[in-house]
């Protein structure tokens, strides 16, 4: 396939999360954060995505695994403006708490399968030394 990336599990999550954070922060941020709040939020959930997406396309697992931290820390991102959000009154605790929960499965899901990438890079060049 040439698009790999659209078969991750953890890339069709952040899909959904994003999608949904978008129509969530749309309807409960005021309009004057528009191009503060609003902005640094979504631009932090299309990092997550468009980083596993370039990332894939790297010739090595250890490149590839960069971008898959760049991905973690733009989530981190996201939790920061989540609690912006909620520290200015837009959002709820309940509501605070529901996007906090999703946002720590896709840090798991993002740590495993970053973890995993790593693991996989290392097992290739140790095989690639035996090989020699």
């Amino acid at each position: 396939m040439i698009f790999r990336f659209r078969e991750f599990p953890v890339y069709k999550e952040i899909r959904k999360l994003r999608k949904e954070l978008k129509e969530f922060s749309r309807k409960k941020f005021p309009r004057d954060e528009r191009f503060g709040l609003t902005d640094q939020l979504w631009r932090a959930l299309d990092s997550i995505l468009l980083n596993i997406a370039e990332g894939s396309a790297k010739y090595s697992d250890l490149e590839f695994s960069k971008f898959l931290n760049i991905s973690l820390t733009s989530l981190d991102e996201v939790v920061a403006c989540l609690d912006a959000a909620h520290d200015d009154g837009y959002i709820t605790d309940e509501e605070h708490r529901y996007w906090l929960k999703r946002a720590e499965g896709l840090n798991r899901q993002l740590s495993a399968f970053s973890s995993k990438v790593r693991k996989d890079a290392r097992l290739k060049k140790r095989n690639n030394r035996i090989t020699e």
